[in-house]
């Protein structure tokens, strides 16, 4: 009676305590995902800067950055944006990031 308490103890840490690192993306594979998809377009002409930004999260649990579009223009100093494009990068639910890259002028 005593093994099943502690069975049943384990059994519940074991589903409270895990969790996986999930990242926004159109698709997602179970052990591995590694997307690129444009997120969006504008009628600004000129595509000569390129800026970055992202956030990162850790079995789900801790999750850090500033994966904006406002971010990755300023780290470029772009004013005018061209377009967006988005990459999403998840293994295994251990590790997920999110960046976002930034076109324009």
């Amino acid at each position: 009676m005593k093994n099943f308490k502690y069975l049943g103890i384990l059994a519940v840490s074991t589903l409270l305590l895990s969790s996986c690192a999930i990242v926004r993306s159109p698709l997602t594979g179970f052990l591995y995902t590694s997307m690129k998809n444009p997120h969006s377009v504008t009628n600004n002409a000129g595509a000569s800067k390129v800026g970055t930004s992202e956030a990162m999260s850790i079995l789900g649990i801790v999750a850090t950055g500033d994966a904006s579009i406002d971010a990755a223009a300023k780290a470029a100093g772009i004013t005018k944006i061209h377009h967006v494009d988005e990459e999403a990068t998840a293994i295994l639910g251990i590790i997920a990031k999110y960046k976002i890259y930034v076109y324009g002028e």
